[in-house]
């Protein structure tokens, strides 16, 4: 390697090198930001609404999610690949129980509310209540700031 007519090659692999790497951490970040605020969704609402739907009659996860998007008018629809791993969170805790429709094919899991997932969205409700409230309360705020 060395110099090429007063152009360093050691000095511009290290310049690029730094270049690469302040960019990679910008896109982390902005990754980062982006799943911070999708989290705000499926850790804190997804369980709670999951518990709500489920309240209104048994139902698949797939259907889960698509009567989220129905009530939020397609604001929000849970992937099922969000869907299923909370389901069976919540079926490991007892709040739920899953049947399958089919007991031989095994096609479709329907779940429904336990007398235990019944209290804890009780609970959910009244615990989150506030956090919900202040929530929207910030988003006005930064919605009329930045958008007037």
């Amino acid at each position: 390697m060395g110099s090429f007519k007063g152009f360093d090659v050691k000095e511009e692999e290290k310049r690029l090198y730094k270049e690469y790497k302040e960019k990679l951490a910008k896109l982390k970040k902005i990754e980062k930001e982006e799943q911070s605020v999708g989290q705000v969704f499926t850790k804190g609402l997804l369980p709670l609404y999951a518990l709500y739907i489920l309240s209104l009659g048994a139902t698949n996860g797939n259907d889960i999610a698509h009567k989220i998007g129905e009530k939020t008018h397609g604001l929000w629809i849970p992937s099922t690949g969000g869907i299923y791993p909370l389901l069976k969170k919540m079926e490991k805790s007892g709040h739920i129980i899953g049947t399958w429709n089919d007991e031989i094919r095994k096609t479709q899991k329907v779940y429904s509310l336990t007398e235990g997932g019944i209290i804890e969205l009780e609970n959910k409700k009244i615990l989150l209540k506030g956090n919900i409230s202040e929530a929207l309360e910030v988003f006005k705020i930064i919605y009329k700031d930045l958008y007037g």
